[in-house]
């Protein structure tokens, strides 16, 4: 397909929206991905937080029993990405009881990180963890009136939200590439389709010019079917038109030549004068362009080609005897050497 092309024109404006609007859905597609991920462990941060706000809410368990219904070992490994902690806030001093993945270290808390509280009354945000971890992270401010007020917070590795959009970012990659590329092999089909009936006009118009048809048949589709009327219609005129004129030319070329006889003969009856002579050599010459013109009117009629076609060696011949007969008092000598056949 050529640059100016109207396929290539197509080809490029449907590519180009065919990566538009695959780019525009897989940044759609992996951005609600995430958020659908986001939430899910969001569910399960949530789920650890109301387990340990019920053990807040009941200080009648003995210490070696609470919080033991988590149910979660990633809280009892050193350093782990997944932690809890409980921070009493209405004391001088604050008291923190955390997991032991926590070990000695402590959780920021997401409101001096500028995250306000939801509708539910959590706050919700990712925070750096011990190690450099980069946590999602959940907690909730807890009023239990006489016993007291608590901060609780839960927080997990945030490298699962990350993996988990990253793997899916990946396949939806492949797959756009593989869609995209089987919509431009479409693409190229609907074009190719959808242009053939132009290029049956052109090959069509081929036929025409080359003596293989005279106008355009077929059936066209209705939007170009108007150009294959109009281009019979025009191919008729010009025929028309060549017609006439080639008979006006038949019929000048017959009216010359009685005259041209009759000039002829009286020149004739006076050979030995001069004059006469040079009329009979002027004759001669407009006897063969009348001839010439004549055969060429009786040549085009028979052909269907539209253009001029025409023997090589009749007209050089013709030539010849021409220009001898108007170069004879030079002695110059006149030879024409052609291919019969061209």
């Amino acid at each position: 397909m050529h640059g100016s092309s109207l396929a290539t024109r197509l080809f490029l404006s449907a590519t180009a929206w065919v990566v538009v609007i695959l780019a525009i859905t897989g940044i759609v597609l992996s951005s609600v991905y995430r958020n659908a991920t986001e939430r899910a462990f969001d569910r399960r941060l949530n789920l650890y937080l109301r387990t340990l706000i019920a053990e807040v809410a009941t200080p009648d368990e003995p210490p070696d029993r609470q919080f033991q219904s988590l149910g979660e070992p990633l809280f009892e490994l050193p350093l782990s990405g997944w932690y809890w902690q409980i921070t009493r806030t209405d004391t001088d001093k604050p008291e923190v009881r955390a997991s032991r993945s926590l070990w000695d270290k402590k959780l920021p808390k997401l409101e001096g990180h500028g995250a306000d509280l939801t509708a539910a009354g959590i706050r919700l945000g990712y925070v750096d963890g011990p190690e450099g971890q980069n946590l999602r992270m959940v907690e909730r401010p807890v009023d239990l009136g006489g016993e007291g007020k608590f901060l609780v917070s839960v927080a997990g590795d945030a490298t699962e939200i990350f993996d988990e959009t990253r793997s899916f970012d990946y396949y939806l990659g492949g797959t756009f590439t593989a869609l995209g590329i089987v919509l431009l092999l479409t693409t190229v089909f609907q074009v190719r389709f959808g242009l053939a009936p132009l290029k049956r006009i052109s090959e069509s118009i081929a036929d025409i010019r080359s003596g293989r048809a005279e106008r355009l048949e077929g059936e066209f589709p209705v939007e170009i079917a108007p150009l294959a009327r109009e281009t019979n219609a025009l191919i008729d005129a010009n025929r028309e038109i060549v017609e006439r004129a080639r008979t006006h030319v038949g019929n000048l070329a017959h009216a010359i030549k009685t005259p041209l006889s009759v000039i002829v003969n009286e020149a004739s009856a006076h050979i030995a004068d001069p004059f006469a002579t040079k009329i009979l050599e002027q004759a001669d010459t407009m006897r063969d362009q009348v001839a010439h013109h004549l055969e060429r009117a009786r040549i085009a009629a028979r052909l269907t080609i539209i253009g001029t076609v025409t023997e090589v060696a009749p007209v050089v011949e013709a030539l010849r005897r021409t220009m001898e007969k108007l170069y004879r008092g030079r002695d110059i000598a006149i030879g024409v050497e052609a291919d019969p056949q061209a």
